[in-house]
Parts: structure tokens; C-alpha cells; sequence
């Protein structure tokens, strides 16, 4: 049996253990180390149990995860995200669909500080779902927005599956989140724009919201939430002046969530150990998941199947727009029934080498990456956002409803990845221009 054959059973395997719901870590480090017991031997597949592991966690970089998660897992326990859909719904709710608008202005924010899109959903769900529903919102609308909106978090950096990506991908991982920064702010602005026009031709499903909102509140709420612009302004600002790498930034940023909640008044015990155990244990399952992509990734390398994908396309002579289409049904395909790391750090050993070969850009293909990766948070039968907000709601909306709602917010993730594979530029601008 050659090496290739033995990479194509190796996943064929993984994707018949992450289809038999094994975890995810447990697949890959076990396909890995399995394949590497085939192709080399025991004494090798013990040598990259032995060796790799710490080769892999004593990564420099990595340490940007743990400290990302800390600023945000602070800054929510502090309080820091409280008033953000209060500020959102005083400034927008006169719009058509304004408290959808709003909810999706606050995902964002919120999203900008915890860089999960999970947590996003989760927490701007129990404060913007039940408000709109108050007003007689169309429950597919108000259930959508929080959910598709849940997963700007994935982009808008700080964002962990961004800094996990560059590390893969051997690019910067500063270059890499200010990548995710404009192609960020469209989406969500491709979501208020979707929303408004369907409330402004179909204003049953969103009734207008009749209350008087002075001048004087809308500038008094911006004092309650300045501190969180501010520090992601500090966190994206200091990367892109090259005073500070990700790691630093990072680390800068939590610091600094920290300093404003004391001067707030706000950092007590109880937040910070609720906030350190769970930026631990997310870090634990997150670097866990990671120790897999990275031995499956040597492993792939040992079998060359990543290098014969490359050589058989280079030469089939694609047109690269090609090679970007047959990339998007493979995400998009996979989306719909594995989570987030998981389908990135399956698909990136073999997809790299094609892309280099192909001579693309891999700081845009990152950006392109999240996306869809955020389309597949979202998309049936395993959205995962989908699943989050019905925990929310119970069972005063049935699971169904809340798929119909986010096909539209699906379509307008759509419409901008056109945007995104059209105009490279808009993902390139940033990191090109950093210094």
C-alpha cells in the first residue's frame, strides 16, 4: 500500500470517526498517530507522540489565544458588554427592522471583544430576542439576526480561529486579523442593509417601535460603553502602527480590560476567577483540538498526499477562480455537519499546498476561510448558532422557524463572498498598508 493510499484511507477514517461523533481531538491525534504507525513504524509514531506535542504548545504565538479569550471573558463578567444593545437600539431603532439592526450592531461590538461567535449569540440572544419579540417581531427575523450576527465574531478580530489559521498557515498573524477587519464590517453591514429593505417592503415583519428617544439619551448611553471601543480600537490600532505583534496585543488588550474595570469599580474576585477558569478551559479545549490539526498536518506530509493534490491540480491548469469555487463547496459542504476547527484544521494540510502551487494569496484565502466557516455556523442540519439561540428561546419557537430566519442572513453572506473573491483588495487593504 503506497503512502498516498494510505493518506486518502487516513481520511477517509477521520471523517468516518467525526461522523460517528467522536471528538474531534481524540479523531485527528488518533488518525495521526496511527497513520504515522503504518507508514514509519511504532518507534516513529512514538517519537511524534514523544516530540511534537511540546514543539507545538511552546509556540510563541499561540500564546495570543489564552489571552484573547481572558479580554473577553473579562470584559463580560465585568459588565463591559451590558449596555451595547442598549446603545444600538437608542441610535437605530427608528430604522425599518431597527431592533434587528440594532441586535446586529451589538453582535458585532460584543463580537469584537470576546472573538467567539458562540458566546456572541448566546449572550446578545437573551437580551435582543426577547425584546423583539416584545414588539411583535417576525420570530424568524428576530432569532436570524442574533444568530447570523452571533458569528461576526469569527472575523472581526481578536479572532482565535484567524490567529489559529496563520499559524497554520505560516502567515502573520497580525496581517491575518487585520485582514478580517473590513470583510467584518461589511458582512455586518450587509446584514443591517438586507434588513432594512425587507421591513421597509414587508413592514409586517418588524413593527415599527413607537417611543420618543431624545438627542440627550443616545450621547448619555455612549458614556456606559466607550470603554469597549476603545480597547478594541487600542488592541487593532496598536497592531496596525507595528508597535505591538498579536501576542502583545493580546496580552496589551487583557491588561487593559482589567485596568478599566478597576477604575470602574468592577474588578472583583469573583469575576476574575470566573473569567480566568473560563478562558482556561476554553484554551484547554481549543490548543487540545489544535495538537490534532498539527500532527495530522505532519502526518500529511510524511503520506505526500498534500503535495500530489498540488501536483495533479497544477496540473490540470485551473483557472484559479476555479480552485476558489471547488474550495467553497468543500467548506460549505463540510459546514453543514462539523464545527469550526474541525473543518479547518481537516481541510488546511491538504489545501495549502494548492493554494501555493496555485500562487494565491493566503492571507485572503484566510478571510475567505472564516466565512465560510461562519456560513457553516449557521447552515442545517448542525448550525451550531442555530442550536445556541434555541437554547435560548426554548420551546416558544420551534427549531424550524429559526432556520427559515437565517437563510436570508445566509444569502447576504453569499452575496458578500461574491464581494470578498471579486475584490481581493478589500481583504489585502489593511495588511497591506500596516507598518
Amino acid at each position: 500500500m503506497s503512502s498516498i493510499s494510505v493518506g486518502i484511507a487516513a481520511i477517509a477514517i477521520l471523517l468516518l470517526l467525526l461522523a460517528l461523533r467522536v471528538p474531534i481531538a481524540f479523531a485527528l491525534i488518533s488518525v495521526s498517530v496511527g497513520g504515522m504507525l503504518v507508514l514509519r513504524g511504532p518507534a516513529a509514531a512514538l517519537s511524534v507522540l514523544a516530540e511534537q506535542p511540546y514543539n507545538f504548545i511552546a509556540h510563541w504565538t499561540l500564546s495570543a489565544v489564552p489571552m484573547f479569550l481572558l479580554m473577553g471573558t473579562v470584559a463580560y463578567h465585568g459588565g463591559l458588554t451590558q449596555s451595547l444593545y442598549r446603545a444600538a437600539r437608542l441610535w437605530l431603532s427608528a430604522l425599518p427592522g431597527g431592533l434587528a439592526v440594532a441586535s446586529t450592531a451589538a453582535c458585532a461590538m460584543f463580537a469584537a471583544a470576546s472573538g467567539s461567535s458562540v458566546a456572541t449569540a448566546s449572550a446578545m440572544g437573551r437580551i435582543a430576542i426577547p425584546e423583539m419579540l416584545r414588539y411583535r417581531y417576525d420570530p424568524g427575523l428576530a432569532t436570524g439576526a442574533v444568530a447570523a450576527a452571533g458569528t461576526l465574531g469569527s472575523l472581526i478580530p481578536p479572532s482565535i480561529l484567524m490567529v489559529l489559521y496563520a499559524i497554520f498557515a505560516e502567515v502573520s498573524v497580525s496581517r491575518a486579523l487585520l485582514a478580517g477587519v473590513i470583510p467584518g464590517l461589511l458582512s455586518a453591514a450587509m446584514f443591517m442593509a438586507m434588513i432594512t429593505v425587507r421591513c421597509k417592503l414587508n413592514p409586517k415583519l418588524a413593527p415599527p417601535v413607537e417611543e420618543t428617544v431624545t438627542w440627550r439619551e443616545r450621547w448619555l448611553v455612549l458614556g456606559e460603553v466607550w470603554p469597549l471601543p476603545v480597547l478594541v480600537l487600542a488592541v487593532i490600532g496598536s497592531m496596525y502602527v507595528g508597535i505591538f505583534t498579536a501576542t502583545e496585543a493580546a496580552a496589551g488588550g487583557a491588561l487593559m480590560t482589567f485596568l478599566i474595570l478597576g477604575l470602574r469599580g468592577g474588578l472583583k474576585w469573583g469575576v476574575v476567577k470566573e473569567s480566568v477558569v473560563e478562558s482556561v478551559r476554553a484554551t484547554a479545549t481549543i490548543l487540545f483540538i489544535s495538537l490534532g490539526g498539527f500532527l495530522l498536518s505532519r502526518f500529511m506530509a510524511v503520506s505526500g498526499l498534500p503535495a500530489y493534490v498540488a501536483h495533479v491540480v497544477d496540473g490540470m491548469e485551473l483557472h484559479w477562480l476555479h480552485i476558489i469555487i471547488g474550495a467553497s463547496v468543500v467548506y460549505i459542504i463540510l459546514g453543514m455537519f462539523l464545527d469550526s476547527i474541525g473543518i479547518m484544521l481537516l481541510t488546511l494540510p491538504i489545501m495549502l499546498p494548492v493554494l501555493e502551487a496555485a500562487h494565491l494569496d493566503l492571507i485572503w484565502f484566510g478571510v475567505l476561510v472564516i466565512k465560510y466557516l461562519e456560513i457553516g455556523l449557521v447552515t442545517p442540519p448542525v448550525g451550531l448558532n442555530v442550536f445556541v439561540i434555541k437554547s435560548v428561546v426554548g420551546k416558544s419557537i420551534p427549531l424550524e422557524a429559526i432556520f427559515k430566519g437565517v437563510l436570508w442572513f445566509i444569502a447576504a453572506d453569499i452575496v458578500t463572498l461574491i464581494f470578498l473573491i471579486a475584490f481581493p483588495q478589500i481583504s489585502l487593504f489593511l495588511p497591506s498598508v500596516m507598518k
